[in-house]
């Protein structure tokens, strides 16, 4: 990826990608054909893009048991593995936590599921990132809708949604 921003026309921005151009923040858009019976959209994402998959990150919500702003976080997690609730927690200061219903993460996001953006949620949530994402130079993660992923660098992607790091991959 260059320094130039890389825009396809025909894909129309996302909050996602409209936080990373208010940013001035450099980041390329990689647009696939979703198939609707594949249940992994993040292992779909990185064959259909030809990408590691280690590199391609899922955005899940968790329930912390908190409430107001803080009933909901954001992990960020390598689609090679799964979330540990027990590391999660651990970084969230809390004594566990559980996935966030479906209805409730779409409605704190404002991203259908499957198209779930760290980026550019409609409720800043505390957000955790697996600490794997800075050996990369890029990774990949939801663009805001099902089909679509932006190439950013984890730098960035932590510093746009102020991100903790933390070992959160489980098997």
């Amino acid at each position: 990826m260059t320094k130039a921003h890389h825009r396809h026309h025909e894909v129309s921005g996302t909050p996602a990608t409209l936080v990373l151009d208010a940013d001035g923040a450099v980041y390329a858009t990689h647009a696939y054909e979703h198939d609707p019976s594949v249940a992994s959209f993040g292992l779909e994402a990185a064959t259909a893009l030809g990408v590691d998959p280690a590199r391609v990150f899922k955005t899940l919500l968790v329930d912390t048991g908190r409430g107001g702003a803080d009933a909901l976080a954001v992990a960020i997690v390598p689609v090679t593995g799964s979330l540990d609730l027990k590391a999660a927690a651990a970084a969230l200061g809390v004594k566990k936590v559980k996935m966030a219903d479906a209805a409730d993460a779409q409605r704190r996001t404002g991203y259908v599921l499957g198209g779930i953006s760290p980026l550019g949620q409609r409720h800043r949530s505390p957000t955790l990132l697996d600490d794997s994402a800075t050996q990369w130079e890029t990774v990949l993660v939801s663009g805001g809708r099902r089909g679509l992923e932006i190439e950013v660098d984890p730098a960035d992607l932590s510093r746009l949604t102020a991100a903790v790091p933390a070992p959160l991959a489980g098997p």
